[in-house]
């Protein structure tokens, strides 16, 4: 019995012309390419490029759009458009615009808007209640494309990301200043790639660490066990299966007396550099101990050991947790009662990143080590030490929240609701995040109609790694009203930190989905290419459209950087929001700081749109093809059988099994075929369109049964 088909979409653009002749998706009609919750406010934005790369492109709106089913193109909804701003540019932008306001229309569907007075159409989108899930899984599933140490089979990686076994000289990594002594060689396999380098980090992945166990915590019921990793269907949600992962991995970066290894890497830059990652065999090291990477530890095995210590089957491991961040933290205590905190243990003989922590961070993050330590243990030396050390935690300080501390203020509020919190303590946090709120100094806590795309951010946000920024301001917005501390500022709160996800999702000035090759999940433009050393320039991994393969979905870029330092123009000379080019050379340009993803943009992203995902199924009927004219499939989920339709003569249609193994194939000689898949066992499948005269690339679709 058919249960539930989901209707995802492969990257065809390349083929679109002889697969139909329709309307052109416009660049100037920005939407959530994946859709809007049927209950949400919903808003497009129209621009009109005043200044930047497209300022030679002008577009003037209709006074009436329409909203239209792309099933069959009928008129649902109509409704006027607002000019921005009475016509002003928009200076992060370059841009004009207006906005056109569809929030009233709630009938669950795919759609597009279309502007009768110039032919100009959207992309499609989902109004539904349900529509973020399998984006929330592609984001997910970057960390396991960047699994150090591990294989990746067809059956989980899909046969365009295979690669055998990586950096098995992981298992003798040797001291980066004794290089030529195999008694210092240590066992460091495991864990993930830190970024677009293949390089492992202790406190780059405090943070990432934090805002995946906080996304499952916010929401457990939709982090399941069946997301299609090794680890799936072992009685673990797969989310902890992932951190899992990482947390082996450190924990074979921790000595026997709480001192920390800092982080494994190569000597230059040029080393390890190839692709795919299991054809780079040269020596790696790793680097001296600091008391940054102790308290990573403390901090992030406090927060995992109490999540972790709710699955029946890791209480073994969640016990491993508890008593290795509490080494650590003694070890770190060392440290910082003697007012020695090593600040200055990374000098870059192992490359990329400096990883030590300075003071300031440090005093922070010890308070949110403490707080963890405290909430899992209930020990009131924790508390005790939250209490006196409160007054030096920066955002304490200045009563000023900004994008870098989205995981404290998760602990500092989480430390308000504890047993036996110290009651000044609860009030100074509650007062400094009130203040924050009042004050409002970076016009971030709360929706703004001062960004034409309606995600503002100060300017200071648009510089390398900017996506992480942006979703840490839906996330602080998301946290302060998760806990509640001001109810009367929560409903604003959550439309900014809403606003915020569409932005990635194409209501930006590029137009673009920030997450790569997002096509079989919904996006019409999404990102091509990242700078990522798998996926670089010149592989079959470096082009969505153009390359053999195109790099594996989900990742999320950097984002627009006004700091960018080559030449090229696109990213530079341009309004910050338009500091951007979707392209991926760092051997003859620095696109890792334009187009580089990381963990922690990775778990930041996850951890907003994490608030937008829930355990609905949705089902319905879709167009299979790009374009509402192409094919469109219709299932009944009643009986198995589902009907492909549209200009599909001359095309094959194939059902293939989630291992790639084809279970039947039509040649289809009319506009219209049927499928009967109810004797098919549950589980998942696709079923792949391709044209007699392009039988390399195909539409594909999967379906869950």
């Amino acid at each position: 019995m058919l249960k539930n088909i989901i209707f995802l979409q492969f990257p065809f653009h390349c083929l679109l012309y002889f697969f139909c002749q329709a309307q052109t998706i416009s660049s100037f009609i920005h939407v959530d390419q994946f859709g809007y919750l049927a209950n949400s406010e919903k808003v497009a934005v129209i621009s009109n490029p005043q200044s930047g790369f497209n300022a030679n492109e002008t577009y003037q709106v209709g006074t009436t759009l329409e909203l239209r089913n792309l099933q069959n193109d009928n008129v649902v909804f109509t409704n006027t458009t607002s000019i921005w701003d009475n016509g002003n540019t928009h200076s992060q932008s370059g841009d004009a615009g207006w906005w056109f306001d569809f929030s009233s229309f709630n009938q669950e569907g795919t759609y597009y808007i279309y502007d009768p007075s110039t032919q100009h159409r959207s992309a499609s989108f989902e109004i539904n209640s349900n529509p973020y899930s399998n984006v929330l899984r592609a984001a997910t599933k970057m960390f396991y494309y960047n699994r150090c140490n591990a294989s990746k089979e067809a059956t989980y990686a899909g046969t365009n990301w295979t690669d055998s076994d990586n950096f098995m000289q992981d298992n003798g990594v040797r001291f980066c200043y004794d290089q030529n002594n195999p008694a210092t060689a240590r066992d460091l396999r495991g864990g993930w790639f830190d970024a677009g380098d293949y390089n492992k980090y202790v406190t780059f992945a405090h943070d990432p660490i934090h805002q995946l166990l906080t996304s499952f915590e916010n929401n457990p019921a939709i982090f399941t066990d069946d997301w299609n990793i090794p680890e799936s269907n072992n009685g673990v949600p797969d989310i902890l299966d992932e951190i899992k992962w990482e947390l082996d991995w450190l924990y074979k970066m921790i000595n026997a007396d709480g001192t920390v290894i800092l982080k494994v890497g190569s000597l230059d830059y040029n080393i390890n550099d190839a692709a795919p990652p299991s054809n780079n065999t040269d020596p790696r090291y790793y680097t001296p101990t600091c008391s940054s990477a102790s308290l990573a530890i403390a901090s992030t095995h406090a927060h995992a050991a109490k999540v972790y210590a709710q699955i029946p089957t890791m209480n073994t491991f969640a016990q491993l947790l508890e008593s290795d961040a509490i080494l650590c933290w003694n070890r770190f205590l060392d440290f910082y009662d003697n007012d020695n905190l090593e600040i200055d243990c990374d000098d870059l003989t192992v490359k990329a990143g400096d990883a030590d922590w300075d003071e300031q961070t440090q005093i922070d993050y010890a308070v949110v080590a403490a707080i963890y330590l405290f909430d899992l243990t209930g020990n009131q030396t924790y508390s005790d030490f939250v209490a006196t050390n409160l007054s030096l935690v920066e955002p304490i300080i200045n009563s000023s929240f900004g994008v870098e501390h989205a995981v404290v203020l998760e602990a500092l509020l989480n430390y308000t609701t504890l047993t036996n919190a110290n009651t000044q303590a609860v009030q100074q946090i509650l007062t400094a995040v009130n203040t924050a709120l009042s004050n409002n100094w970076n016009n971030y806590f709360g929706f703004s109609e001062d960004d034409l795309y309606r995600a503002y951010a100060p300017d200071w946000v648009y510089f390398w790694g900017s996506n992480m920024a942006m979703a840490n301001i839906g996330n602080l917005c998301n946290t302060i009203a998760k806990y509640n501390v001001s109810s009367s500022n929560n409903t604003d709160l959550l439309r900014k930190a809403a606003e915020q996800l569409h932005y990635f999702h194409g209501i930006n000035p590029q137009g673009l989905v920030y997450l790569s090759n997002m096509y079989a999940y919904g996006a019409d433009r999404s990102i091509n290419e990242i700078a990522h050393t798998w996926f670089i320039e010149g592989t079959d991994w470096d082009n969505a459209l153009t390359s053999l393969y195109g790099p594996a979905p989900g990742f999320l870029t950097g984002g627009p950087n006004q700091g960018y330092s080559g030449t090229l123009s696109p990213p530079a000379n341009q309004p910050i929001q338009k500091a951007y080019l979707d392209y991926n050379d760092w051997f003859t340009d620095p696109a890792y700081e334009i187009t580089e993803p990381a963990i922690y943009y990775q778990a930041a992203y996850i951890q907003l749109i994490s608030n937008y995902v829930n355990t609905d199924v949705v089902s319905s009927s879709i167009n299979v093809g790009l374009d509402a004219t192409c094919i469109e499939v219709f299932p009944n989920p009643s009986n198995g059988i589902f009907t492909i339709s549209g200009t599909i003569q001359d095309y094959t249609i194939e059902v293939l099994d989630i291992n790639g193994a084809t279970i039947s194939t039509i040649n289809s000689t009319s506009n219209e075929v049927r499928i009967d898949l109810s004797l098919l066992d549950a589980g998942t499948y696709f079923v792949r369109v391709s044209h007699s005269s392009f039988p390399n690339l195909y539409v594909e679709k999967i379906l869950k049964m």
